[in-house]
């Protein structure tokens, strides 16, 4: 079939690759608009121009997507089927120019975990599976009739950026089985069941990265790894001078020693180890980063810091 594919990051690449070494036409790509990014502000492309671009294919990137000029531009490439992956939200005036439709790659297993941060929420609330389905769009978001799912177990210790990779490469498989279905006439499509209380995901904000230590040491490791290594989790520390500064948490691990001090209190020999207190149990820091500082071990940590007169803030 002729494709049109759409996405802008990471982790829409795996699916644009897939869908290109299959037997199938990718006759164009669209893409988010290039932006400056870093101190230089130098304009930065998206990954799946970079891909397009190595590749040869016709790029798109609209500023606004029910620009005449656009729709008329889309509508030129004849496309079969458009397929979407981590992209805008589309207005039908798009999704319903081609003929076989438009579906959307989307990293859970519907309808649990619709919105921006499907993979990050299913880690922060400790899932044991989530997994990838593809759609056809409609006018709600992440509501349109099921073509495919597949399921996808979660490590004990998994974080999102480990367990995005896996959901890259499963939706990347599950976008082109989706393909040759709709092609051989064979996909099937079912409605959506909301059935029971239906787990968001929206997106994440700076505010939601705080690290609150009056929580058991399960909750606070799922939030922790949940939200490594982007956009990353943080505690703010304060010494006795009233002075206050920003701790990012890169790695940490679960231990089996019960508490016995208040929640936010840290626990350390000064040399080897750091551990904080939750509710229940410790949870032993492996790897930091101090307030302008770059990201060290803990052992070489502290080997430079003291934490003598510096307690956890739990505000």
């Amino acid at each position: 079939m002729r494709v049109l594919f759409m996405g802008t990051p990471e982790f829409a690449v795996g699916t644009l690759d897939a869908i290109y070494h299959s037997h199938h036409e990718i006759v164009a790509v669209v893409t988010a608009t290039d932006k400056p990014s870093g101190r230089g502000l130098k304009i930065q492309h998206s990954e799946v121009k970079e891909y397009a671009l190595i590749h040869n294919l016709p790029i798109l990137q609209p500023e606004k997507l029910k620009d005449p000029e656009f729709i008329d531009t889309l509508k030129s490439f004849n496309a079969d089927i458009f397929v979407v992956v981590a992209f805008r939200m589309l207005p039908e005036v798009v999704y319903s120019i081609p003929k076989m439709g438009t579906f959307n790659v989307h990293a859970s297993l519907l309808p649990n975990y619709r919105g921006a941060a499907p993979i990050h929420h299913a880690v922060i609330n400790g899932e044991k599976e989530t997994g990838v389905t593809t759609f056809f769009l409609n006018q709600e978001i992440d509501k349109g009739d099921i073509i495919r799912s597949k399921k996808v177990a979660i490590g004990d210790t998994e974080t999102t950026g480990e367990l995005y990779q896996r959901l890259m490469i499963a939706g990347a498989e599950l976008a082109v089985e989706t393909l040759n279905a709709i092609e051989k006439g064979t996909a099937q499509r079912r409605k959506q069941e909301e059935i029971g209380i239906l787990k968001p995901a929206p997106k994440i904000f700076k505010e939601d990265t705080h690290i609150f230590w009056n929580d058991t040491a399960q909750n606070i490791f799922n939030k922790i790894r949940g939200l490594a290594p982007f956009p990353g989790s943080f505690s703010l520390i304060e010494n006795h001078r009233g002075e206050s500064f920003f701790i990012k948490w890169i790695e940490v691990e679960m231990t089996q020693i019960k508490v016995q001090d208040p929640p936010g209190t840290i626990v350390t020999d000064g040399k080897k180890y750091l551990h904080i207190a939750t509710q229940d149990y410790l949870i032993s820091i492996k790897k930091l980063q101090f307030q302008g500082k770059s990201k060290m071990e803990v052992k070489q940590f502290l080997s430079g810091f003291h934490f003598k007169n510096y307690s956890i803030s739990l505000k």
